[in-house]
């Protein structure tokens, strides 16, 4: 039961923080910034944000830029909450997108995925019957 309640809470966060990252000013938050996972602890009182950019060569500063934010954020974060503790927030940047569009690139290479069964190489699946 506690699991499904961090869950929801994982969530919220996640949407609230979305709402707010467009509201910091500091100039090194800037471009498509995304949450793309929440972690918190059980006890409410750290919180992991995993934070993907779309630009990957300013992914170092948007996150130096969060955290500077951090107590920007954390405060607008728990007046909209309302839960007893608010966690502090811990930005990491994350490329597991990144790493999604590699793994399916190479799915898609035929030099790279063989066929499950090789005595069946030789049949085509594209041409029509």
């Amino acid at each position: 039961m506690a699991s499904n309640r961090i869950g929801r809470i994982n969530e919220e966060i996640q949407r609230e923080l979305s709402a707010l990252i467009r509201t910091v000013k500091d100039p090194r938050v800037h471009g498509l910034v995304s949450i793309t996972a929440v972690d918190t602890t059980s006890d409410l009182r750290y919180s992991k944000i995993y934070v993907s950019v779309l630009d990957k060569s300013d992914v170092s500063e948007v996150v130096k830029g969060l955290k500077s934010a951090g107590g920007y954020l954390r405060r607008e974060l728990g007046a909209a909450l309302k839960l007893r503790y608010t966690p502090e927030l811990q930005f990491v940047e994350d490329d597991s997108i990144g790493q999604g569009a590699h793994i399916l690139s190479m799915l898609r290479d035929p030099e790279v995925v063989k066929p499950a069964n090789p005595a069946n190489a030789h049949i085509d699946l594209d041409e029509e019957e």
